[in-house]
């Protein structure tokens, strides 16, 4: 995603922009929600895309249900939710597809003495230019290149995540959960979840359940796959384990409201996400520009992540058509970007912040995951 808003932001600026994505088919079923802010639609007309596109759902308030389903409060609170998948079409629809390059993996960059960059691709392939912008994710190939002792930081607790269709779900739970963002609080976790729009008008659920999960004792079992294989940050969706998966629809039939506990049990692939703070030194590194998650990783409680990447795009995108030399350019970009980026962990930091939470000494000591003000947490 932020590949796309700094390609299509710097077309926009007359610089030639190509996107290398390392996967090798088309992006497609990344089963998430995305939160909508008025500053997301800004950069969407900032690197030149019709807002008319129907690709959002309205939602005019928000509710929290308790356990045993009774509605414990609402609260007027107008927004617009997505899906990943449909900002992604949108996104990519613009950019020409010569300019967009599949199975790209990056093996290694250099730097050229007097300016530039060169790209090294698995497959033996070189690409060089004036700049390469790092838009590859929190587990960064190019950060890990040329910050290698840069990781992300574990932050106690794990997110559960899916997207299941409307259709299939009772007409008891469509009318809980379809025309809100709802919440249910069991203590010392967080279950939340809003409509999304598919393709031709359809309609899925977005849930995102955290849960603690100890470092040393669960994490290790939670990142090991149905094949038996560890893996040091994040499971790919398809290899969840089965049996960890059925353990996740047992806590979710005893702990969460009815309607809650239906989409879990009918999300065909439910996916986990360990939660992780990463913050780098600088953005940028020689001719190399980090946005989005390859420079900071802030806890999804924010809300804003597709939007920090796209506000990094568009602003790195202005910085190099000021008509200064590209260094200088790069410098600047720097100065207005990284203190954002720092300030969206922190904020991620306070709203997610729980009792074995190692940075909860310098933050606010309330649980915000019980505390009901959590409905309107998203958005501040």
């Amino acid at each position: 995603m932020a590949g796309l808003f700094a390609a299509l932001a710097l077309r926009r600026h007359g610089w030639a922009a190509d996107v290398h994505e390392r996967n090798p088919t088309a992006l497609a079923g990344r089963g998430a929600g995305i939160v909508t802010h008025g500053r997301l639609d800004d950069t969407l007309v900032a690197v030149g895309l019709n807002l008319s596109a129907d690709i959002g759902v309205a939602i005019p308030e928000r509710r929290l249900y308790a356990a045993d389903g009774r509605l414990m409060r609402s609260l007027a609170y107008p927004q617009t939710c997505t899906s990943w998948d449909s900002l992604q079409r949108l996104l990519r629809s613009a950019l020409p597809d010569g300019a967009y390059h599949l199975g790209a993996s990056l093996a290694s960059v250099q730097q050229i003495a007097g300016g530039g960059i060169v790209a090294n691709f698995a497959d033996g392939r070189q690409e060089q230019a004036d700049l390469l912008i790092a838009a590859d994710g929190f587990r960064s190939t190019v950060r890990e290149h040329l910050m290698p002792l840069v990781a992300p930081a574990y932050a106690g607790y794990v997110a559960w995540r899916g997207l299941v269709d409307a259709a299939v779900l009772s007409a008891k739970t469509q009318a809980a959960l379809m025309s809100c963002f709802a919440f249910c609080l069991p203590r010392g976790e967080q279950m939340l979840g809003y409509p999304v729009a598919g393709e031709a008008g359809a309609r899925f659920y977005n849930f995102v359940w955290y849960r603690p999960a100890d470092a040393n004792r669960d994490l290790p079992r939670l990142l090991t796959d149905r094949n038996g294989k560890r893996h040091p940050l994040s499971v790919p969706p398809p290899l969840v384990d089965p049996a960890i998966i059925a353990e996740v629809r047992a806590a979710a039939d005893a702990l969460l409201s009815p309607a809650f506990a239906e989409v879990v049990r009918k999300t065909p692939m439910p996916f986990l996400q360990p939660i992780y703070d990463l913050e780098v030194p600088s953005m940028v590194a020689g001719r190399v520009a980090l946005i989005g998650d390859a420079a900071f990783v802030a806890r999804p409680h924010v809300g804003g992540g597709v939007t920090k990447a796209a506000e990094d795009a568009v602003v790195l995108a202005a910085a190099l058509d000021t008509g200064v030399a590209i260094d200088a350019a790069l410098a600047r970009f720097n100065r207005t970007r990284a203190p954002a980026g720092r300030r969206i962990v922190a904020q991620g930091r306070a709203l997610g912040v729980t009792r074995d939470d190692p940075t909860a000494h310098a933050l606010p000591t309330n649980d915000v995951l019980r505390d009901t003000a959590s409905l309107a947490f998203l958005d501040r």
